[in-house]
Protein backbone atom coordinates (compact mmCIF):
# COMPACT_ATOMS: atom_id res chain seq x y z
CA UNK A 1 0.00 0.00 0.00
CA UNK A 2 1.58 3.63 -1.22
CA UNK A 3 2.20 6.37 1.56
CA UNK A 4 -0.93 8.48 -0.53
CA UNK A 5 -3.09 5.53 0.07
CA UNK A 6 -2.21 4.68 3.65
CA UNK A 7 -2.94 8.77 4.67
CA UNK A 8 -5.57 9.18 2.50
CA UNK A 9 -7.85 5.69 3.43
CA UNK A 10 -8.74 6.64 6.85
CA UNK A 11 -9.69 10.34 5.45
CA UNK A 12 -11.91 8.46 2.83
CA UNK A 13 -13.65 5.82 5.09
CA UNK A 14 -14.47 8.47 7.58
CA UNK A 15 -16.18 10.95 4.64
CA UNK A 16 -13.79 13.91 6.26
CA UNK A 17 -12.49 13.88 2.11
CA UNK A 18 -16.51 14.80 1.12
CA UNK A 19 -17.91 16.13 3.95
CA UNK A 20 -14.84 18.77 4.64
CA UNK A 21 -12.32 18.71 2.10
CA UNK A 22 -12.12 16.95 -1.51
CA UNK A 23 -9.69 14.55 -2.37
CA UNK A 24 -5.57 15.57 -2.89
CA UNK A 25 -2.20 14.45 -2.99
CA UNK A 26 -0.51 15.12 0.37
CA UNK A 27 2.68 16.74 0.15
CA UNK A 28 3.26 17.27 4.35
CA UNK A 29 3.30 14.90 7.07
CA UNK A 30 1.18 16.30 10.24
CA UNK A 31 1.86 15.90 14.01
CA UNK A 32 -1.09 17.33 16.18
CA UNK A 33 -0.85 16.45 20.32
CA UNK A 34 -2.74 16.77 22.76
CA UNK A 35 -0.90 16.26 26.03
CA UNK A 36 1.69 14.15 24.86
CA UNK A 37 -1.30 11.91 23.22
CA UNK A 38 -0.57 11.99 19.48
CA UNK A 39 -3.55 12.35 16.94
CA UNK A 40 -4.00 9.33 14.57
CA UNK A 41 -7.14 9.16 12.17
CA UNK A 42 -9.66 7.92 14.09
CA UNK A 43 -8.34 8.29 17.40
CA UNK A 44 -10.83 9.04 20.28
CA UNK A 45 -9.86 11.90 22.31
CA UNK A 46 -12.31 13.01 25.26
CA UNK A 47 -13.23 16.87 25.01
CA UNK A 48 -10.73 17.58 28.49
CA UNK A 49 -7.94 15.96 26.61
CA UNK A 50 -8.49 17.93 23.85
CA UNK A 51 -9.58 21.47 26.14
CA UNK A 52 -6.25 23.48 25.30
CA UNK A 53 -4.25 24.15 22.01
CA UNK A 54 -2.75 21.16 20.77
CA UNK A 55 1.11 20.88 20.08
CA UNK A 56 1.06 21.02 15.96
CA UNK A 57 4.26 20.94 13.64
CA UNK A 58 4.37 20.09 10.24
CA UNK A 59 7.18 18.87 7.78
CA UNK A 60 6.26 20.02 3.81
CA UNK A 61 7.81 17.76 0.89
CA UNK A 62 6.99 20.76 -1.61
CA UNK A 63 10.02 21.89 -3.58
CA UNK A 64 10.77 25.43 -2.04
CA UNK A 65 11.87 26.57 1.04
CA UNK A 66 9.85 29.90 1.27
CA UNK A 67 6.05 29.03 2.21
CA UNK A 68 3.75 29.55 4.20
CA UNK A 69 0.81 27.64 5.52
CA UNK A 70 -2.81 27.80 7.06
CA UNK A 71 -4.28 25.36 9.23
CA UNK A 72 -7.81 25.04 10.23
CA UNK A 73 -9.60 22.64 12.55
CA UNK A 74 -13.58 21.84 12.18
CA UNK A 75 -16.01 19.66 13.05
CA UNK A 76 -18.22 18.79 10.41
CA UNK A 77 -21.08 16.93 12.36
CA UNK A 78 -22.07 20.04 14.50
CA UNK A 79 -24.67 20.17 16.26
CA UNK A 80 -25.34 16.35 15.94
CA UNK A 81 -23.74 13.69 13.49
CA UNK A 82 -27.33 12.64 12.44
CA UNK A 83 -28.68 16.41 11.77
CA UNK A 84 -25.35 18.48 11.42
CA UNK A 85 -26.97 21.26 10.28
CA UNK A 86 -24.17 23.67 11.43
CA UNK A 87 -21.62 22.17 9.42
CA UNK A 88 -18.64 22.64 9.62
CA UNK A 89 -17.66 24.42 13.25
CA UNK A 90 -14.81 26.09 13.02
CA UNK A 91 -12.60 25.32 16.21
CA UNK A 92 -9.24 27.10 15.01
CA UNK A 93 -7.06 29.43 12.57
CA UNK A 94 -4.22 30.24 12.19
CA UNK A 95 -2.52 31.67 8.61
CA UNK A 96 0.77 32.78 7.29
CA UNK A 97 2.28 29.73 9.20
CA UNK A 98 6.03 30.24 7.92
CA UNK A 99 8.03 26.89 6.79
CA UNK A 100 9.52 24.80 9.10
CA UNK A 101 7.95 27.06 12.06
CA UNK A 102 5.68 26.77 14.99
CA UNK A 103 2.13 27.66 14.17
CA UNK A 104 2.65 30.32 17.15
CA UNK A 105 4.60 32.21 14.31
CA UNK A 106 1.41 32.44 12.36
CA UNK A 107 -1.84 34.46 12.91
CA UNK A 108 -4.17 33.32 14.85
CA UNK A 109 -7.28 34.34 13.57
CA UNK A 110 -9.75 32.44 14.88
CA UNK A 111 -8.75 31.59 18.47
CA UNK A 112 -8.85 27.38 19.65
CA UNK A 113 -11.72 26.27 21.12
CA UNK A 114 -11.82 22.76 22.55
CA UNK A 115 -14.26 19.78 21.48
CA UNK A 116 -18.05 20.36 23.32
CA UNK A 117 -19.99 17.46 21.53
CA UNK A 118 -23.48 17.65 22.74
CA UNK A 119 -24.01 14.46 21.89
CA UNK A 120 -22.73 11.52 19.33
CA UNK A 121 -19.73 10.91 18.09
CA UNK A 122 -17.63 13.80 16.54
CA UNK A 123 -15.00 14.27 13.80
CA UNK A 124 -12.40 16.99 14.62
CA UNK A 125 -10.47 17.62 11.12
CA UNK A 126 -7.29 19.25 11.03
CA UNK A 127 -6.68 20.68 7.47
CA UNK A 128 -3.22 22.34 6.19
CA UNK A 129 -3.04 24.32 3.37
CA UNK A 130 0.13 25.53 1.38
CA UNK A 131 -0.53 29.28 1.13
CA UNK A 132 0.48 30.96 -2.39
CA UNK A 133 2.12 33.79 -0.63
CA UNK A 134 1.05 36.07 2.28
CA UNK A 135 -2.48 36.44 2.82
CA UNK A 136 -3.30 40.11 2.48
CA UNK A 137 -6.93 40.43 2.66
CA UNK A 138 -8.59 37.19 4.23
CA UNK A 139 -12.01 36.20 2.86
CA UNK A 140 -12.89 35.58 6.61
CA UNK A 141 -16.22 33.66 7.85
CA UNK A 142 -18.91 35.92 9.73
CA UNK A 143 -19.20 32.70 12.23
CA UNK A 144 -18.07 29.50 13.24
CA UNK A 145 -21.08 27.77 12.50
CA UNK A 146 -21.60 26.93 8.87
CA UNK A 147 -18.39 27.22 7.85
CA UNK A 148 -17.17 25.27 4.84
CA UNK A 149 -13.32 24.80 4.77
CA UNK A 150 -13.24 24.23 0.87
CA UNK A 151 -15.60 27.21 0.27
CA UNK A 152 -13.10 29.41 2.47
CA UNK A 153 -9.93 27.43 0.27
CA UNK A 154 -11.72 28.74 -2.91
CA UNK A 155 -12.17 32.13 -1.37
CA UNK A 156 -8.40 32.74 -0.43
CA UNK A 157 -6.72 30.76 -3.48
CA UNK A 158 -5.62 27.74 -1.40
CA UNK A 159 -6.44 25.45 -3.67
CA UNK A 160 -6.26 21.65 -2.18
CA UNK A 161 -5.14 20.83 0.73
CA UNK A 162 -1.58 19.17 1.78
CA UNK A 163 -2.21 17.52 4.21
CA UNK A 164 -5.26 16.37 6.61
CA UNK A 165 -5.83 14.50 10.05
CA UNK A 166 -8.77 14.03 12.29
CA UNK A 167 -9.91 12.39 15.77
CA UNK A 168 -12.83 11.35 16.99
CA UNK A 169 -14.22 12.74 20.46
CA UNK A 170 -17.96 12.59 22.09
CA UNK A 171 -19.73 13.72 25.62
Amino acid sequence: MALDERTLKPLIDSKVIKDVVDMFTPAAELTVEYGGKKVTNGVEISPADASEKPRFEFIFHGPSKDNFFTLVMVDPDAPHPHQPTMREWLHWMVVDIPQGMHPSKGKEKVEYMGPKPPGGIHRYAFVLFQQKGLIPKLKFPDARNNFSTMQFAADNDLGLPVAALYFTSQK
